[in-house]
């Protein structure tokens, strides 16, 4: 049997250990099961050129006139579709991750570029944590620890702040090309993460903003729709000007039915904007996308130590590793894992 492991954050960002697990149960949305098929249907459809809802995931860059204020608004329902099929989520879990990418995605575009921003949101409830990532070129990847956790509707509605958890941390952490990663941690203000990223960005970054996400299911559970926008007043900030955006936002009808109805990310932020004139700076394709790779996993197997390794040796059929993040194996057989033994040898010699 061959031993199937995640290898630990601690150790190598994004990946967690389980030692020699036993043969996985075939997933409910795995290749060949019903739902996965249906789940490929919806997504073909979405693609399909005679859908009217079709669209690129892209971000959109507006800033007002007087350069006293801008926004972001991006469309991320193809790479929240990816997300959640490689993670086999329960309806609540993907929206929750659905909206944690795409708060995750707004974030980074206020970096430079090569820069990346990542989110770890951390409750008491049974989704236990989630953590995305996102850097300014437009690429992102997230997971939620408990993607399958049954969480009841509240009112007919999937109930993400119950999944997280009411009491909890959201930590941002942003990697600008410095030795140590800048970070800052905030309590959960609502656990419905866009609140929450909006208490975080007045709180520790002292910046008032106009946050929104929002995620559509079908009742098959598919992303039906995903999207966002954040606004934000430039220094020195005109509250005036941030509240004539906020009570504009809340005329409007809800992002789920724009969003629904095909609404480019542009459309979007001309509504926000519509009583402020204001022009494109920029647009950024998104995608999912995963950093990891065959000598990263190597890499993490290097640090799992000589003990565990020679011990992960004795399995015959060699191990397999699983990215955490995309879900992505990389099998090394035993002769590999002899010649990380033989390295680790000649290097304690």
């Amino acid at each position: 049997m061959q031993t199937s492991i995640f290898l630990p954050s601690l150790l190598l960002r994004g990946f967690l250990r389980a030692k020699k697990l036993p043969n996985r149960t075939k997933s409910i949305a795995g290749p060949g099961s019903d739902v996965y098929k249906q789940r490929k249907t919806i997504q073909s459809n979405l693609h399909s050129p005679g859908n009217k809802k079709q669209m690129t995931d892209i971000l959109h860059r507006t800033i007002s006139d007087s350069g006293k204020v801008f926004g972001l608004a991006c469309n991320t329902t193809h790479l929240v579709n990816e997300a959640c099929r490689r993670h086999d989520t329960g309806p609540t879990a993907a929206a929750a991750l659905g909206r944690a990418l795409t708060g995750a995605i707004l974030l980074a575009a206020l970096l430079k570029d090569g820069q990346s921003v990542r989110l770890k949101f951390e409750g008491n409830g049974p989704f236990k944590k989630i953590i995305t990532e996102a850097g300014y070129d437009g690429w992102s990847r997230g997971y939620v620890a408990n993607p399958r956790a049954d969480i009841p509707l509240n009112n007919g509605l999937v109930d993400v702040a119950s999944g997280l958890g009411r009491a909890g941390f959201l930590t941002v952490s942003k990697d600008i090309g410095l030795e140590q990663q800048y970070q800052g941690i905030t309590q959960l203000y609502t656990s419905e993460i866009g609140e929450d990223i909006a208490f975080y960005l007045l709180e520790s970054e002292q910046t008032p903003s106009v946050v929104a996400l929002s995620v559509q299911l079908h009742p098959s559970g598919i992303i039906e729709a995903a999207g966002g926008y954040l606004i934000q007043a430039l220094p020195p900030v005109e509250e005036s000007l941030l509240a004539t955006i906020e009570q504009q936002t809340k005329k409007l009808p809800s992002l789920s039915s724009h969003l629904a109805a095909g609404k480019s990310a542009a459309e979007i932020l001309a509504t926000v904007f519509c009583d402020i004139p204001h022009h494109t700076t920029a647009t950024t394709p998104l995608r999912y996308q995963c950093s990891c790779t065959q000598e990263k996993m190597k890499a993490a197997l290097c640090s799992l130590g000589y003990g565990e390794l020679q011990e992960l040796k004795e399995n015959q059929e060699g191990i397999e590793i699983i990215c955490e993040f995309c879900r992505d194996r990389y099998s090394f057989d035993t002769q590999e894992i002899a010649a990380l033994l033989n390295q680790q040898d000649e290097n304690l010699n």
